[in-house]
């Protein structure tokens, strides 16, 4: 959902909350008395709700990193006014995850960003972790290369 907000929205079969690691035993419980079936743990942290069936399962992800709170405090809004990740931190999530869909989201997400966005977006990047910069890098390059720079 969050990506719907900087790109057009993809099919997807799930919906993920991110949700400081402190809190994740008020959302299990939270879950379980609003009668959602909990099952995991994820292997990034977290759990994942399910309600029935029939509807999208919940990951409730957590962590303690600690650009955390900026990220939760400084929320972007989609198109129905969830609110969602704000772009750099939604971009660092994905590039800590790795997965091929999350590495295409990245390019999506980099299209059309200003060079003072992506300097902003490299700077958090690189106090989060120093070692993805390279790969945020050659992501730009090819979002370039795709979609024009």
């Amino acid at each position: 959902m969050a990506l719907r907000a900087y790109v057009p929205e993809r099919m997807t079969l799930d919906v993920d909350i991110l949700i400081h690691a402190d809190d994740e035993p008020a959302a299990h419980a939270a879950f379980s008395v609003a009668g959602y079936h909990i099952t995991g743990p994820l292997s990034i942290g977290g759990f994942t709700a399910h309600a029935s069936a029939a509807t999208a399962p919940i990951d409730v992800i957590t962590s303690s990193a600690p650009w955390l709170e900026e990220a939760l405090t400084t929320p972007t809004y989609d198109v129905v006014g969830f609110p969602v990740m704000p772009r750099p931190y939604l971009l660092l999530l994905k590039l800590q995850a790795g997965r091929s869909q999350d590495l295409a989201d990245i390019q999506r997400l980099l299209r059309g960003t200003s060079v003072e966005e992506r300097s902003h977006m490299r700077t958090i990047i690189a106090n989060a972790d120093l070692d993805l910069v390279e790969d945020f890098e050659a992501l730009c390059t090819l979002a370039d290369l795709e979609y024009g720079s």
